[in-house]
């Protein structure tokens, strides 16, 4: 399977603090979800955590185009 391509100039802290703030719930569950996956978690328990898909976690960074 493909590494997870993640942009590194964000600190997985960083994007729980914007998750915190993001109104968008989906868009927060992304965003911890690849804090998860930065932190070193697999992909399958990084999103399953977060409440979503393995393949909607390899999708989510580029939803996320700030991150």
């Amino acid at each position: 399977m493909a590494a997870l391509r993640i942009r590194q100039d964000y600190s997985p802290s960083d994007l729980r603090t914007r998750a915190a703030r993001e109104k968008d719930c989906r868009a927060a569950l992304r965003l911890l979800a690849i804090a998860n996956a930065l932190e070193g978690m697999t992909r399958a328990e990084a999103a399953r955590l977060a409440g979503m898909e393995r393949q909607a976690l390899h999708d989510a960074p580029e939803k996320e185009e700030s991150i």
